[in-house]
C-alpha cells in the first residue's frame, strides 16, 4: 500500500501515517479533530510503499497497514526516551535544553 508520512509539530519523533491520495490537503481536512489537535501541524516527510515484509525503524509493517485500513490512518508515536523528557520538563521546567 503506498502511503503519506507526514511529521508532527506537537511532538519531535511523533508521525503520522495515512494512505496515498493526489490531494493531500483534502486527506487532512478529513481526519478527525481530535488527532489533528493531537498531532498539531502537519508537515509531509514522504511517500512510501509499504508491505507485509517491508522493515521498518520503530514500527511492525503489519500494524500501520491494519490500522490504514481499519482507522484510515497510524499515529506512529515518540520513542519513550522522548516521552520521558517532555514529563520531565513539565515537572522540573530548569530540566530542558
Amino acid at each position: 500500500m503506498k502511503c503519506l508520512v507526514f511529521r508532527c509539530g506537537r511532538k519531535d519523533e511523533m508521525y503520522l501515517y495515512l494512505p496515498y491520495s493526489e490531494d493531500e490537503k483534502t486527506l487532512i481536512e478529513t481526519l478527525p479533530e481530535d488527532l489533528l489537535k493531537l498531532t498539531g501541524g502537519l508537515q509531509k516527510a514522504l511517500e512510501l510503499e509499504i508491505t507485509i515484509d517491508r522493515k521498518l525503524a520503530r514500527v511492525k509493517a503489519a500494524d500501520v497497514l491494519s490500522a490504514l485500513q481499519d482507522k484510515g490512518y497510524f499515529l506512529q508515536m515518540p520513542p519513550n526516551a522522548v516521552l520521558i523528557k517532555d514529563e520531565s520538563m513539565l515537572n522540573n521546567p530548569s530540566d530542558s535544553f
